[in-house]
């Protein structure tokens, strides 16, 4: 069994609870689909915050993670208009919570998603020991995680597939938790100094400029 991951965009034209919905009734096709042993997906169902320390994407996306024999890619999401890319994902939970929600219920609390590249110049080896071993430490001394998700994007096995090298979704339990600067960067006075050492942590192997952050929902529906 592979992981594979397609990514889903929709215009600004269209409405956050339109996408969702659609999006909903495609990860629902899927549930059946004989190749696909286990499924979830990552949806933004809601315009982020206007103002937050966290630079907040304002697009409609959808990640699908299926869990699959193989890697031969599924034509119900590859053929579709907003697919933008299919990844060969290697996954790893840092910190990982104890699901006890039915199927097709939202994941409780909040999740913050994000896409990357390593920073132009920087082998990439060097990239993913930055990642693994420098950031995710930092990451789980500072932040208030409920559950982490880190998948390096190994192989693109669409021909125009968008350009990333991983995308991590972490889960907050509270909508504070990652949204108050003052809890999201170590729950301490020090919170400014926590934010500036995350920020020359992650310029030092990221392409900060390219990096996008969304505000999402976590359906398990397989």
């Amino acid at each position: 069994m592979v992981k594979c991951i397609y990514l889903l965009r929709s215009s600004e034209e269209e409405s956050y609870g339109s996408f969702g919905a659609r999006m909903r009734e495609l990860g629902e096709t899927l549930v059946s689909h004989p190749r696909v042993e286990a499924l979830k997906y990552l949806v933004t169902e809601e315009a982020p915050p206007k103002l937050s320390i966290i630079p907040f994407r304002s697009g409609r996306l959808a990640a699908f993670s299926l869990y699959q024999q193989g890697r031969s890619t599924v034509p119900e999401l590859q053929d579709r208009a907003e697919l933008r890319g299919i990844y060969l994902a290697d996954e790893a939970f840092p910190v990982k919570y104890d699901k006890n929600w039915s199927n097709g219920e939202p994941t409780p609390g909040i999740c913050l998603l994000t896409l990357f590249r390593r920073k132009p110049g920087l082998d990439y080896e060097h990239f993913l020991h930055r990642w693994h071993n420098g950031h995710t430490p930092l990451s789980l001394r500072l932040h208030p995680l409920w559950h982490y998700c880190r998948n390096v994007l190994e192989e693109k096995l669409h021909p125009e597939s968008e350009h990333w090298d991983g995308l991590v979704d972490e889960y907050f339990k509270t909508r504070s938790a990652l949204l108050n600067p003052y809890r999201f960067f170590g729950n301490s006075p020090l919170f400014p100094y926590h934010m500036l050492e995350v920020y020359k942590d992650v310029k030092g192997f990221l392409d900060y400029k390219s990096t996008e952050t969304y505000l999402a929902t976590e359906y398990h529906l397989k």
